[in-house]
């Protein structure tokens, strides 16, 4: 049903996929409106941003995730109800929200289309400071480094915390929340700009690590006890390295699955793992009233100034997705790679650091 809105079109465009492969398998497809059950919200969609899972997806790398084809990506959405179902009391039409909504499995509907059904538990009013384009940077990003780093690591005041990729999606908000627990904060990159950034964001402590081996910065930064907490965005081998950064006793929270026998030190060391992953809510349905309720008190952070999205300067359309995921692939954004509709309105790169901080 939509709501009695005999303004909504009957049909929009989606930005599809036919079949995996590469960025360039997405194409502009007429499809109907979908319309919304008890519980959901229709969201006309102003802008969404790439995770990597969206690539991931894409490629055929993540298939299980994938909604069935032709199939409609991307779960990051900020935008403008247009549209409220049965039982929805918390929004109302015209409210400005954001969430991680769809584009997987059990939630099929992606934010890369003119409009998108939304479950209303996912999702939350759109902090006031910001635009369109940098609110749709923040959901997964902010929900992933929240259960890292406050559902499940508890960071304390005065924990020491390492948050690998300065600049990263996950990392530079892991490292605004750490701070904002009262956490000393050391951080990782491969440049130094990318290191400024993270201290811009908060980080206390820089560490280079192509040029400094991880004994090294656990006796700079942690007087070689080890950090009290190790976050970790990165997974693969780079668990292995978390672990020997991870105080005695401490708390290792990672994104992914480690390399074989990553963890197996982690026994020796009496270490506390927490394995993160956001979607559970989206693929099973349960836990969807958390991601609203986190992204509200997000939203608060971000309207007290403890909370900034890092939004990369290289602005593309949905008509451009694929320039999009291929420059994402490409690792070498600064912040999130955001992308706006094509009939929005030109909106700002984001907030420096220093706007916030």
């Amino acid at each position: 049903m939509h709501d009695t809105d005999a303004s909504l079109p009957s049909t929009m465009t989606a930005w599809i996929i036919n079949d995996f492969g590469g960025p360039d398998v997405f194409e502009p497809h007429e499809r109907p409106v979908p319309e919304i059950g008890a519980g959901e919200v229709l969201v006309n969609v102003h802008a969404t941003s790439v995770n990597p899972v969206d690539y991931k997806i894409r490629r055929g790398d993540a298939e299980p995730l994938c909604p069935p084809h032709p199939a409609t990506l991307h779960g990051d959405v900020a935008g403008i109800v247009e549209a409220v179902g049965e039982d929805v009391t918390a929004f109302d039409k015209g409210d400005a929200v954001y969430g991680c909504a769809g584009g997987f499995q059990n939630a099929p509907h992606g934010a890369l289309a003119d409009y998108m059904p939304c479950d209303a538990r996912l999702l939350a009013p759109m902090p006031e400071p910001l635009s369109f384009r940098e609110a749709a940077a923040l959901p997964l990003v902010t929900l992933t480094a929240w259960e890292a780093l406050i559902d499940k690591a508890d960071v304390q005041a005065e924990d020491g915390v390492l948050v690998h990729g300065a600049t990263g999606g996950v990392g530079h908000v892991g490292i605004q929340f750490a701070k904002w627990r009262g956490a000393e904060v050391a951080v990782t990159a491969s440049a130094q700009r990318k290191l400024d950034i993270g201290v811009d964001l908060g980080a206390d402590h820089q560490i280079n690590y192509e040029e400094e081996p991880v004994e090294d910065y656990v006796e700079r930064c942690s007087d070689g006890r080890g950090f009290d907490v190790v976050f970790d965005t990165v997974a693969g081998e780079n668990v292995r390295t978390s672990v020997s950064a991870t105080r005695l006793n401490g708390q290792l929270a990672t994104v992914g699955a480690p390399a074989e026998g990553g963890l197996r030190p982690a026994y020796g060391s009496g270490l506390s793992v927490h394995f993160v992953s956001m979607l559970i809510p989206m693929l099973y349905g349960e836990g969807r009233a958390r991601h609203g309720d986190i992204l509200r008190q997000a939203a608060t952070l971000v309207e007290d100034g403890d909370l900034c999205p890092l939004v990369d300067e290289e602005a593309f359309t949905f008509d451009e997705i694929g320039q999009a995921h291929a420059y994402a692939e490409a690792g070498e954004q600064i912040g999130k790679v955001v992308v706006t509709h094509p009939d929005a309105q030109p909106e700002g790169s984001g907030r420096p650091p220093s706007a916030f901080h």
